[in-house]
């Protein structure tokens, strides 16, 4: 595995692919061209030892009877020797097998050896069998040989071919892939480039027409760029806001503290500065908090999902608010009945936390009693708060959930802008939704939790 990172880790990926299809075609085939050969080898190799025992039978035959060999057949020979190794017979023009062999023979083994070689080709390659021989005239030694180089010329002929065809093969093996590979990756390329030239949010040339791998990708990967963008217009209109609002309290500061620093003034003048000052802190505080809240929550992957008791849940925020209803002349009302348990799948804090901003929000704003229910519908719950007054002004809901969003009416209060924003951000990490009629604002979510 070392050695192909280094020699070709860096490569282009249409480089590699052909390189692995090549080196993966080039095991195949020897695999099979051994196979082949092998089998191959193996008939021939029994033929030709069926044809060298017929011949030694002859000859052995014709010996114990005192009988001459026949001499005329092509590419067949047999020795006589005698047991010190010496030649007293046949008709091989050449010494067949050395006297190790003669010896080995004349205790009454039988060996069988080849002589010369395949490759490279030798001028006279056979095969000799060596075995005793009872005669007339005692015991004897008789080496048997037959041709080997019609098997030899089969088995070059043979390796050649396949060599022939494995490097044929190998390179049509090579091309093939290489078109395929290039074909394969050719979309990628033309989205690297698309990529690359957009000036945007780029936009993947995907064809509608197919429903392949790459294509697949394509699509993912728009939505991805997609949401890209859409996350960066909002960073871009969240520091854009932030800065916005930043800048208003922070120029208060200022100028409180250079009319601080300009001349003495009385120690009453001074506390109302402070307080001033100790005013504008604390909206930036809150307004720390509640940026640090709406991303924490916008980073849905991190909550902890639970089965949440909405009901008991509902009850409790109820009783927690009642005092400060009471405080200002008001009252919590929660029609969800209590026999009724109703129960959804997600954080349980996230979903206390935008309870607890409507119920602020209805009792800072709204009038009468504020009412809070809890209703289960098939698959979803809706969570909805609302009061008695005359609820949003129509052309405040569209741009309700917007970070800093404030109706004119509360501009002078000291509240954020981002109540709602965390309520929609909410409702959106439990794939659910936030909408307002009128006084009444609904969190939609699905009772079971689902990955986006």
């Amino acid at each position: 595995m070392s050695l192909w990172r280094r020699l070709f880790g860096d490569r282009p990926i249409v480089t590699r692919l052909v390189a692995a299809v090549a080196a993966t075609m080039t095991v195949v085939l020897l695999a099979a061209g051994a196979f082949v050969f092998w089998r191959v080898e193996f008939a021939l190799n029994r033929q030709l030892n069926q044809d060298l025992d017929a011949y030694r039978a002859v000859v052995t035959r014709d010996l114990s009877t005192r009988h001459t060999p026949p001499a005329d057949t092509p590419g067949q020979s047999y020795q006589v020797y005698d047991r010190r190794g010496r030649i007293i017979g046949g008709d091989a023009t050449t010494r067949l097998v050395d006297a190790d062999t003669v010896a080995q023979a004349a205790t009454g083994a039988t060996t069988r050896r080849d002589v010369g070689s395949m490759l490279p080709a030798s001028d006279r390659p056979y095969r000799v069998i060596t075995s005793p021989v009872k005669t007339a005239a005692g015991q004897v030694v008789v080496a048997s040989a037959i041709s080997r180089r019609k098997h030899d010329e089969a088995l070059r002929e043979l390796l050649a071919q396949l060599v022939i065809a494995d490097l044929a093969t190998l390179v049509a093996a090579s091309l093939v892939g290489y078109g395929v590979a290039r074909a394969a990756l050719r979309p990628v390329e033309r989205y690297r480039v698309a990529a690359e030239r957009a000036g945007g949010a780029p936009v993947l040339p995907v064809d509608p027409g197919r429903d392949d791998e790459i294509t697949r990708l394509g699509h993912t990967l728009n939505a991805l760029l997609a949401r890209i963008s859409a996350a960066n217009e909002r960073e871009r209109q969240f520091l854009a806001d932030t800065s916005h609002e930043l800048r208003s309290p922070l120029s208060v500061m200022r100028t409180e503290l250079e009319m601080q620093l300009r001349r003495p003034r009385p120690p009453q003048e001074t506390r109302v500065a402070l307080e001033s000052l100790q005013d504008q802190v604390e909206r930036l505080i809150g307004m720390s908090n509640a940026l640090l809240d709406l991303e924490e929550v916008r980073a849905g992957d991190t909550l902890a999902w639970e089965h949440v008791d909405v009901t008991g849940l509902v009850a409790n925020l109820a009783e927690r608010y009642e005092a400060k209803a009471a405080a200002v002349g008001r009252r919590i009302q929660v029609t969800t009945p209590h026999d009724e348990v109703t129960v959804l799948e997600g954080n349980r804090h996230w979903i206390d936390f935008a309870l607890r901003n409507l119920v602020s929000n209805a009792l800072r704003y709204g009038q009468g009693t504020v009412t809070i229910n809890a209703t289960q519908s098939g698959e979803r719950v809706q969570l909805i708060v609302s009061d008695e007054g005359a609820g949003f002004p129509p052309e405040f809901v569209a741009k309700a959930f917007d970070r800093f969003s404030r109706a004119e009416s509360s501009r002078s209060s000291r509240g954020t802008g981002l109540g709602l924003s965390l309520v929609l951000a909410v409702a959106e990490a439990h794939n659910g939704t936030a909408t307002i009629t009128g006084s009444r604002v609904t969190v939609d979510l699905p009772n079971k939790h689902t990955t986006a």
